[in-house]
């Protein structure tokens, strides 16, 4: 249960996290710039951390010659995961950007768990666990989707009708599954160090490098680091990356413990409950908007799919 309730915390964080980074891509006026100096800020802290309790930034020259090659592609997936929300927003909109990600998370760890991916626990994919997963697909729907659908014939609205979205939704779900990828082979990783900080530390160092040559030979917009400072510029902005290395340290130390799938299920839950909260009540300058009675029963058929998943 306690593993659980940590898992819920990190994912918590997730929107606290996106809300952040977004109020700092206002001021650096890119969203790769915003990612770059988050994933900064995350790389110093678990460097720290990792000097605090190994001593050393080093790690063994086995870890390249002996262990398998994916183990350094968390930072690259982390990256796609932070980045994809802020450029798929203004081609699906919110409810999209925010449901195709969390299927595809769903998606990837469930395919995790059942084939055992990358060294992770291996946990048969059961007819009630089927179920438990499609009623938490229902009750995702009934929180993103149908408040949406409602307000809009509320309203008299019609339904968008832009161009082909499908290249985007399918971005939106491969995001998704990249994100849920990125918890096992940190899992692994910290295991073979013998320490999910160092892990994180550098999952964290290898996407700051692919942002740092994004930014410096694709964008050449390094100078919009410097927007991120000065007066004006509350200094929260750049606690993004600072909560987002909690959540990889935090996703690094679970998944070898219960598992990719209930992790990511849990966390998600966790995501969605902060994000209505900050909706409920207007936090860290979001509009306010009253949750649904539809989307407290997509919270009661999500915890019911958490639970058929866990105890079968």
């Amino acid at each position: 249960m306690f593993f659980l309730l940590f898992a819920l915390l990190i994912g918590i964080g997730v929107p606290v996290q996106t809300a952040v980074n977004s109020r700092l891509r206002s001021y650096v006026l890119s969203p790769f710039v915003a990612s770059l100096i988050s994933f900064t800020v995350g790389m110093t802290f678990l460097g720290i951390a990792t000097l605090l309790t190994k001593g050393t930034l080093l790690f063994p020259a086995s870890l390249v010659t002996e262990e398998p090659a994916w183990l350094w592609i968390g930072g690259l997936l982390g990256v796609i995961g932070l980045t994809g929300n802020i450029l798929l927003f203004p081609k699906l909109g919110g409810v999209q950007t925010v449901l195709l990600p969390i299927m595809g998370q769903i998606i990837a760890s469930m395919l995790i768990d059942t084939f055992g991916l990358f060294n992770s626990l291996q946990q048969p994919f059961t007819l009630m666990r089927g179920v438990g997963v499609l009623i938490l697909v229902v009750g995702l729907i009934c929180i993103v989707v149908l408040p949406d659908v409602l307000n809009r014939r509320k309203r008299g609205m019609p339904a968008e009708t832009q161009g082909s979205k499908l290249p985007f939704q399918l971005f939106g779900i491969l995001a998704g599954m990249m994100m849920a990828t990125q918890a096992p082979i940190n899992g692994h990783l910290g295991s073979v160090l013998h320490s999910p900080i160092h892990a994180a530390f550098i999952s964290f160092t290898v996407g700051m490098i692919i942002l740092l040559l994004i930014v410096t030979l694709g964008l050449r917009k390094l100078p919009n680091v410097k927007l991120a400072f000065g007066q004006g510029r509350p200094w929260w902005i750049l606690t993004g990356g600072l909560i987002g290395s909690i959540f990889v340290l935090g996703m690094a130390t679970l998944v070898p413990i219960v598992g990719t799938g209930l992790v990511v299920i849990v966390g998600l839950f966790g995501q969605i409950l902060c994000s209505m909260m900050i909706d409920q009540f207007g936090l860290l300058g979001a509009k306010k908007t009253s949750v649904t009675g539809i989307q407290l029963l997509g919270i009661l058929l999500m915890i019911i799919g958490v639970i058929l998943i866990e105890v079968f």
